[in-house]
């Protein structure tokens, strides 16, 4: 068999797509939505000759607003809803979509979430007073539909309300350690909530699948993202911890991280749980195939974060301040993956295989013919071997300028060390002010079967308009671009960038 032969990207060929989440797209909502903000910009990708949208996770997010650190691996994020659907429905009243908090390019989340979901409330007392047979009976089929994992999430959601959004780990020990006879009375006293949160995540699936259709029809493939881990106060850490490695208590008993490096001297603790893979061998690796068989019906491609993960994990006993006492252990990613396979067949995975790496993970993702990831940003090192310059790439990979976790290009390269930037200028053979444009031509130009460019990157944006930084709290995921960024000019630029580079790909 021809390595290769099985990857994700060879359905396309050699083409491009950008990196944008929905939150950050255009609109009147304090927030980019599923409806027309979403629709708006498949048309600007088909447009520009782009093949692919790249999304972040598409979860409820939680402390902090990442989706990364999601209330469910299961559930779709209320926030991102288009209102005026609804209204559009008849299910709320069209005069409560005007006055949404936020302006310029930032996601005020502070203020927005307490006035979506006022709104969200406000049509779920709508759905119920003027629903027809046939919406009812769609809301009664998903939520038989999707009971393996929407029962339990609701009721989480319920249950987080009448702590005061608490943590599951901090509620009553009957609750926290889900005792049938609480479970069963509190689903009693919050059926009301409990309904509203199934029917709020009816309304985001109709909305996704709808979305999904229209990108279809467009021509567009969608890469959607899984976090390694899930978030300690989440619906499947609390509804199935024996996934994880809890104690008796259901307190984690190692937590996710990444050992000091060049970036940290006491590396990252994360907090996640890790998995017990004993649990997951035993029981088929259900759980895992699950989540992906959940996944592959939300998008085209899947990219795992944290791939290396799958190989080796850095384990840090809990209640450790700093990632400096962890250790790694083996994990079962191969047996895990090879259960994948042979449950769902071959499935359209991505590996985010950056950082250090050791050449075990890269066995893993080569021997599953997975596609990895390059980045430009983290080329230019000193190493004329870094698997990272353009003249090292893969062709089963996907080249980057930048992920959601770098810097924008231009705000990259205002930070860079002169002899970094003299090494640059070296390299492209262009003055200073031109390298933003030959970073971006370089990624374009790669043998990588695909280049996904960050939107930001386009548009040729600072540091202010990075979408996250990591290690830091606050104003992290809020960036939102402007209907006038989605431009014509732009459009014809990047359609002939795409094209001089022959990455307008072919249709299937």
């Amino acid at each position: 068999m021809r390595k290769g032969s099985h990857s994700p990207l060879s359905a396309t060929g050699r083409s491009a797509g950008i990196l944008m989440h929905p939150s950050s797209l255009p609109g009147n909502e304090g927030i980019g939505t599923l409806g027309e903000p979403s629709r708006n910009f498949l048309r600007f990708l088909k447009e520009s000759g782009q093949r692919f949208w790249q999304v972040l996770p598409l979860g409820p997010t939680g402390y902090g607003d990442s989706p990364y650190q999601c209330f469910s691996s299961a559930a779709g994020n209320p926030y991102l809803i288009d209102l005026s659907e609804l209204a559009s429905a008849g299910w709320l009243d069209p005069a409560l979509l005007h006055g949404a908090p936020g302006e310029g390019h930032k996601v005020d989340f502070g203020q927005l979430i307490p006035w979506k979901m006022e709104r969200l409330r406000k049509a779920w007392a709508g759905f119920k007073a003027s629903a027809g047979a046939t919406d009812r009976e769609a809301l009664e089929s998903f939520i038989y539909t999707e009971s393996s994992w929407l029962h339990d999430f609701s009721l989480f959601m319920a249950l987080k309300l009448k702590f005061d959004q608490r943590p599951w780990y901090e509620w009553p020990e009957q609750l926290r350690l889900r005792d049938p006879e609480a479970l069963r009375s509190a689903q009693a006293s919050l059926q009301e909530e409990v309904d509203f949160h199934a029917f709020l995540q009816y309304v985001f699936f109709r909305q996704w699948e709808a979305l999904r259709e229209k990108a279809q029809e467009s021509g567009i493939r969608i890469i959607g993202d899984i976090p390694l881990y899930v978030a300690r106060d989440s619906a499947d850490a609390w509804a199935g911890p024996e996934v994880f490695l809890f104690d008796e208590a259901m307190h984690p008993t190692q937590v996710a991280g990444v050992p000091p490096d060049y970036f940290s001297a006491t590396g990252q603790l994360w907090g996640n749980p890790v998995f017990d893979w004993d649990y997951l061998e035993h029981s088929g690796y259900a759980w895992w195939i699950e989540r992906i068989r959940r996944n592959l019906r939300m998008a085209d491609l899947i990219r795992i974060d944290h791939f290396r993960g799958l190989e080796a994990y850095w384990a840090v006993p809990f209640g450790e301040e700093t990632a400096v006492n962890g250790q790694w252990l083996p994990a079962r990613g191969r047996k895990m993956l090879e259960a994948v396979r042979e449950a769902l067949g071959t499935v359209p995975l991505i590996a985010e295989d950056l950082g250090d790496i050791s050449e075990e993970v890269y066995a893993l993702r080569d021997d599953f013919e997975l596609p990895g990831m390059v980045v430009m940003q983290f080329a230019f090192d000193g190493n004329r071997r870094n698997i990272h310059l353009p003249y090292l790439h893969r062709r089963n990979s996907l080249a980057y300028t930048g992920t959601h976790d770098n810097d924008t290009l231009n705000g990259w390269l205002a930070s860079l060390a002169p002899e970094t930037m003299h090494w640059l200028k070296d390299y492209f053979g262009c003055a200073e002010h031109s390298l933003g444009n030959a970073v971006l031509r370089a990624a374009l130009a790669s043998v990588a079967e695909l280049c996904i460019v960050p939107f930001q990157d386009w548009l040729g944006l600072d540091s202010s308009s990075r979408m996250n930084a990591p290690g830091t709290l606050g104003g992290n995921w809020t960036w939102r671009c402007s209907e006038a960024q989605l431009g014509n000019d732009l459009t014809k630029r990047i359609q002939e960038l795409t094209e001089i580079y022959g990455r307008l790909g072919h249709r299937e």
